[in-house]
């Protein structure tokens, strides 16, 4: 017999197939295998390279700052980022820019350093 996965929410062992879709019976959440494999998600810079947790970016055009009389400057380079896969905005990047402060950022704006 096939082992089937388990519930990506509650990790129970317990799951069951109805059709196409899995079916935990202790959280009732229901889902597809193609749904397991298609969950990992790859934040890229503006050149196609992946970024991760930690990397080190430079910024490839000037942006304006809200609320301030200066922008951020080509090439300004930051460091330590952290990728915010939950954004609505788009902006996917939180960092800290020296003499601005904490920031967010869109990936297509940074290249990987």
């Amino acid at each position: 017999m096939e082992q089937l996965p388990q519930c990506p929410k509650c990790q129970s062992p317990y799951t069951y197939e109805d059709g196409q879709l899995l079916i935990c019976p202790e959280c009732a959440h229901e889902w597809t295998l193609e749904s397991m494999t298609s969950d990992v998600q790859v934040i890229k810079d503006a050149n196609g390279n992946p970024l991760q947790d930690g990397d080190s970016v430079t910024v490839i055009k000037d942006l304006k700052v809200k609320g301030s009389s200066s922008s951020i400057k080509v090439g300004t380079k930051v460091k330590n980022i952290r990728l915010n896969y939950d954004s609505t905005d788009g902006h996917d990047i939180d960092c800290r820019i020296d003499g601005f402060g904490a920031m967010k950022l869109k990936s297509e704006v940074v290249k990987k350093a």
